[in-house]
């Protein structure tokens, strides 16, 4: 076949009335010149011995193309793993009342910036600073697009060619490759390392701070939220790091604002005990164990704050309204004594065995299969979050021919909606921890649906 056989792209067009109905005129006709440019390709090829595709084959080539297209590539999927801050599925799930609260300020206009008692301009920060001090104790607040951007704004605003001290202990990769000193080194901040990797004490400190040495003008803390340092290894306490007589700037990382040590779990720093201890701000995630959407916010002295939020580096980075909406529905979780009803990740850490144990059982017993059994398991915080420490779970088993578990979970994930789950000791495990109720039928009718093949 010659390539004069190809057909137009108006020949095309003229049989496709179904497909120029669904995605237009112009969009169908820039799919149909791509389509028919790859089959031009194919036939110039020595190797494709100059096989062609048909009318019909070009036709379905650009049906599954628009489709391609016009399809969000951003999909739900349930989250079997049992890792419930999962990173690559979109961490926290949001409450049902952060998800109101933003749909409600996205089908309109809000009082984003604008003052309804004066009538004039207003400030985006008024929205969740208030409930932000009341939570923390902080004098003041501030919330930008994530942790990182919180930090890189406290750094640029107050430290810019100015000597920060900090703990080689403490100069972590928070993830993606991001490394605290390169956001440091960004910030035009002059890094000032101190002790070594498994031993600082504040007398490294004080020669750093001695204006005969270094001089610098403040102490940052980051809190290692995504690994754990055992051994022979000692720090001091940011009580000790208040006290040298510089800013203390804290990084939390994931931040919480309950004691996690009261789910079984050991105790990550809360944001609250950092400013009682003295620091001079906090910065901390909104959706890691905040349980809400993507978000640094930045808590503490009031005139630093106002420092921050003059900066312009402060508008590259602020937070849009609809983050402030689900956070400011986050936020009143905790305020009404309720985080760990309806908050999602609260509520999965703070699932009971038993609950977990009788969801599992009435899946196995659904799915009525004989590779189907109930296991004893351990869920995961995740996110950079309480590293090394788990949950007791109960897991749905699905067993596997040798080698087969891969190919299975593969089918689960072409799901719709696709399901995730974990691989080991050659099964398929789902653990109820990190499954929605309103996900189960969905996911036993996907678990059905990969089972047949």
């Amino acid at each position: 076949m010659s390539l004069r056989d190809l057909p137009s792209v108006d020949r095309l067009l003229a049989q496709s009335d179904e497909l120029v109905r669904a995605y237009g005129r112009p969009l169908t006709t820039r799919v149909y010149r791509d389509v028919l440019d790859a089959a031009r390709s194919q036939l110039r090829s020595p190797a494709n011995g100059r096989l062609a595709p048909t009318p019909q084959d070009l036709v379905s080539q650009a049906r599954a193309r628009l489709a391609s297209l016009t399809t969000s590539s951003l999909r739900p999927v349930i989250n079997a793993t049992g890792v419930i801050i999962h990173t690559n599925l979109g961490r926290s799930p949001l409450s049902a009342a952060a998800l109101a609260e933003v749909a409600t300020a996205a089908r309109g206009y809000s009082n984003l910036e604008y003052d309804l008692d004066g009538g004039e301009r207003g400030s985006r920060h008024t929205h969740v600073e208030g409930l932000l001090t009341q939570l923390t104790g902080a004098e003041a607040a501030l919330v930008v697009n994530n942790n990182a951007a919180a930090l890189l704004l406290m750094l640029a605003a107050l430290a810019h060619g100015q000597g920060v001290v900090i703990a080689r202990s403490q100069l972590v990769e928070i993830g993606g490759g991001f490394r605290v000193p390169d956001v440091m080194k960004q910030s035009g901040a002059r890094l000032v390392e101190v002790g070594t990797t498994n031993r600082v004490n504040l007398d490294d400190y004080r020669q750093a701070l001695d204006p005969n040495g270094d001089a610098a003008a403040f102490v940052l803390h980051a809190h290692r939220s995504n690994f754990q340092l055992i051994g022979f290894v000692s720090e001091p306490g940011l009580a000790e790091l208040a006290g040298l007589g510089r800013p203390l700037l804290d990084d939390l990382g994931s931040g919480t604002l309950l004691d996690t040590a009261a789910f079984g779990l050991a105790h990550e720093p809360m944001v609250q005990e950092s400013l009682a201890a003295g620091s001079a701000l906090v910065c901390f995630s909104g959706d890691k164990l905040l349980g809400g959407p993507q978000a640094g916010i930045v808590a503490g002295k009031r005139e630093l704050v106002e420092r921050l939020k003059r900066h312009p580096l402060a508008r590259a980075v602020r937070a849009d309204k609809l983050c402030l909406a689900a956070l400011s529905a986050t936020l009143q979780h905790y305020l009404r004594d309720e985080a760990v009803r309806e908050i999602p990740v609260w509520r999965m850490i703070a699932a009971r065995l038993a609950a977990l144990d009788a969801r599992a059982q009435s899946w196995a017993a659904q799915l009525g299969s004989a590779a189907a059994s109930v296991v004893d398991g351990e869920s995961t915080v995740g996110g950079g979050s309480l590293p090394g420490e788990t949950l007791p779970t109960r897991l749905l088993a699905l067993d596997a021919t040798a080698g087969a578990p891969n190919a299975l979970a593969a089918r689960l994930r072409a799901q719709n909606p696709p399901i995730v789950a974990r691989v080991a000791d050659e099964r398929v495990l789902f653990d109820p921890r990190t499954v929605m109720v309103e996900e189960e039928t969905a996911l036993l009718q996907g678990i059905r649906n990969a089972l047949i093949g």
